[in-house]
């Protein structure tokens, strides 16, 4: 099995509360009086105790980046068996020069670290950092470079390789720390050697993509050439008297991508040789296999429903093909390519229509479909060879709850390792022998528990008894599960109705959504999005709703992509006819409908209003996308095409072409310094909206992410301002 040994700070759960029951029929409230605030939820009174990120370490052992009593940082190795401390690796006391670090990397006999400190972030994924090695043996430790990215240990540990100003570097630790630049044409905006460009950091959900060959004779990597991508730029106000600009490339739908190749350097004779793989759009996943001369590729198409991979032939600077994957849609990328012992390899496919774990031989024939069934695997998690066993997660019982399983390689013998309905996650040794399972449920807090891969528990690490004791004070509304028939589908959906709900009453509603391709917000976990909030909504009188549409996730692939060539159609199609159908009921207020989302969720929340303008008279979208051809290639042909060739499919379903429609309360909120999705779709929304005559309230935020959230106040300040909203335009109507 293939493990990354980095270690990410902390793990960044965003755990938030909600209730559940199983049925139609409300179940008693809890018993509390008071109230939620915004204060409280924005502070962290409400959060969860939390388990720092391990990192798995050889044999049966983990580490753990910690502070001592004294505010020193340290790299403590812990026993999963016992989960024990055994020892304390580094102090950053000891280390001269070096206060403070906040992340570790160790090389693969564990005999050195090197670790980080000083990172700018750049986008979602990357950063620059200063970086220093550490020889555990001899307490050295030797600066490798500041300002640098994604400093990597080779396998045999005497080099590390690292990308500085678009180029690729190798310290070479056996020979005096000899520095060799292996690319020199990297340039900002025009050539990237090492590190992906923005839109694969943000699609294809990598940064580093250089790999060394497993006898670190070879360092394969991608070249970015960009120079003909157009140029985006923001201008950031920051607090000076001049405004600065940020200026990247990013290719919008249907614009040039950068040219992405493939090349292999060769450390015995520093040469480098550019690899054909033939006609290609992407280079989305490039790993060694257990041949230590044997690079696999993937490629995909612009339109990214054909896949190949490639056996790259590093001796030879040759490749030939290993498989070929279409599909009438799209094909997802995934890490779940895993090498066995004799180079056969476990993969992943939705190719009979629903996503499961199949086993090939190195010459690219199928052995056997290991997991079979009208359900999906979620989450791979790795084969154990001395077991010959498999450990995945699943939908198995049920697509709103997670289980973690265990099958042999031949698919016989599947055993389910979590007891417990709703959400089990794992996290395993790097031997497969342990796992740490994190288990919630709408009405459960996240609970830690240590595993054996037999699925035996033995501790309970942390509860978060102490949270779910002190919400029992406050008055939280059970979160009720269900399904409703709309358009011919059984939807999945939730509803918190208020603490005091009588039925002969009626309520405003209140529908939340993302609603994106894949996505799932109707799951029997405790971090549903903005549960907080929701209930403290229903506690002023709202009843609030989720239902996951056409193209949401985890119930096969037709019902997924659905919604191809069409994005957000039949998703808005199927929000405005919940809406309609839900206010059937007694207890709802027809003329009190209301609905928000984020992101997707904002595109979503204003077609709703604009085309459900006889249902729904209050929308709030946050960072919305307005038009498809704002955004970028890889995630919108996904699912799109280009707007060349699917132009009705891009303009048809943009509100900027029917602002005309707004008849009822919109507010429209954006931060500027937006990198992801532009502010330029709301202020072409807002110019559309003008020419329209149409009035209509707008937060547009300096500076801010996608995520809205950097700033003293910031996420308190806007979700007054939601809320002020709501209960002017909803809840007080």
């Amino acid at each position: 099995m293939f493990v990354m040994k980095k270690l990410f700070i902390f793990a960044t759960f965003i755990l938030l509360i909600s209730c559940q029951e199983n049925t139609n029929n409300t179940s008693k409230n809890t018993s509390g009086t008071k109230e939620i605030t915004l204060e409280e939820i924005w502070d962290g009174t409400f959060s969860p105790e939390r388990m720092n990120a391990l990192n798995s370490m050889n044999g049966n052992f983990y580490s753990l980046l910690n502070k001592d009593e004294s505010g020193n940082t340290t790299v403590d190795k812990y026993s999963y068996k016992t989960l024990e401390k055994v020892e304390t690796i580094v102090n950053s006391k000891n280390l001269d020069g070096l206060d403070a670090f906040s992340s570790y990397t160790f090389n693969d006999e564990e005999s050195s670290l090197i670790l980080g400190t000083n990172f700018q972030k750049i986008y979602r994924r990357s950063f620059t950092g200063t970086f220093y090695y550490y020889n555990i043996g001899s307490k050295k430790l030797i600066l490798i470079g500041e300002d640098i990215q994604e400093p990597t240990f080779s396998p045999d540990s005497k080099k590390i390789a690292y990308a500085k100003n678009n180029n690729i570097y190798i310290l070479d630790l056996s020979k005096g720390n000899k520095l060799t630049q292996v690319t020199k044409d990297g340039e900002f905006n025009k050539v990237i050697n090492g590190i992906t460009d923005w839109v694969y950091e943000e699609e294809f959900a990598f940064v580093r993509a250089f790999e060394w060959g497993k006898q670190s004779n070879y360092l394969a990597f991608l070249r970015f050439d960009e120079s003909k991508v157009p140029t985006f730029s923001m201008d950031i106000v920051g607090s000076e008297n001049y405004p600065t600009q940020q200026v990247f490339k990013y290719p919008k739908a249907g614009e040039k991508n950068a040219d992405v190749t493939l090349h292999m350097y060769s450390l015995a004779n520093k040469t480098t040789k550019k690899i054909a793989l033939g006609d290609y759009e992407y280079i989305p996943r490039i790993k060694w296999s257990n041949d230590a001369n044997i690079l696999v590729a993937t490629t995909l198409n612009r339109h990214q429903n054909n896949l190949n991979l490639h056996k790259v032939n590093a001796l030879r600077s040759s490749s030939t093909l290993l498989l070929n994957e279409t599909d009438k849609a799209y094909i997802e990328i995934t890490d779940n390519l895993t090498f066995l012992d004799d180079n056969s390899f476990i993969w992943t496919s939705e190719k009979d229509g629903f996503n499961h774990i199949y086993h090939y031989d190195f010459s690219g024939k199928l052995i056997n479909q290991i997991t079979k069934g009208k359900w999906e695997v979620t989450d791979y998690y790795g084969y154990n060879s001395n077991k010959k066993s498999i450990y995945y997660q699943s939908v198995e019982n049920g697509s709103i709850n997670r289980g973690i399983y265990s099958i042999d390689l031949d698919g016989n013998n599947k055993k389910l390792l979590s007891n417990k309905e709703g959400t089990n996650t794992a996290s395993f040794s790097d031997n497969l022998n342990y796992f740490i399972n994190t288990y919630s449920s709408a009405k459960t807090p996240p609970k830690y528990s240590l595993y054996t891969a037999e699925g035996e528990m033995l501790q309970v690490i942390k509860d978060n008894d102490k949270l779910k004791n002190d919400l029992s004070d406050y008055k939280m509304s059970p979160k009720e599960f269900s399904t409703i028939e709309i358009n011919g589908n059984e939807l999945n959906m939730w509803m918190i109705k208020p603490v005091d709900f009588d039925e002969n009453k009626r309520y405003p509603l209140l529908m939340f959504q993302y609603s994106g391709p894949g996505s799932q917000q109707v799951a029997n976990k405790w971090n549903a999005s903005n549960d907080y909030w929701h209930n403290m909504l229903a506690q002023k009188g709202l009843i609030v709703v989720c239902v996951d549409g056409r193209g949401t996730g985890f119930k096969g692939a037709d019902f997924k992509k659905s919604t191809y060539l069409n994005l957000v159609k039949y998703e808005t199609e199927d929000q405005i006819a919940a809406a309609k159908k839900l206010a059937e009921r007694s207890y709802i207020d027809e003329d009190n409908v209301g609905i928000w989302g984020w992101s997707f969720g904002g595109h979503m929340s204003t077609n709703s209003l604009l085309k459900g303008n006889d249902i729904f008279t209050t929308a709030i979208a946050v960072a919305p996308v307005t038009s498809w051809r704002f955004y970028d290639t890889v995630y919108t042909e996904r699912f799109m095409r280009t707007p060349q060739e699917n132009p009705t499919g891009y303009d048809e379903n943009s509100p900027i072409n029917y602002a005309d429609k707004l008849q009822g309360n919109y507010l429209l909120v954006h931060g500027t310094g937006d990198d992801n999705v532009h502010v330029q779709n709301s202020f072409r929304m807002t110019n559309a909206l003008i020419e329209a005559n149409k009035q209509f309230d707008q937060f547009i935020v300096p500076d801010r992410t996608h995520g809205i959230y950097k700033g003293k106040n910031m996420r308190l300040n806007l979700y007054t301002k939601m809320t002020n909203f709501l209960e002017e335009h909803l809840i007080n109507q």
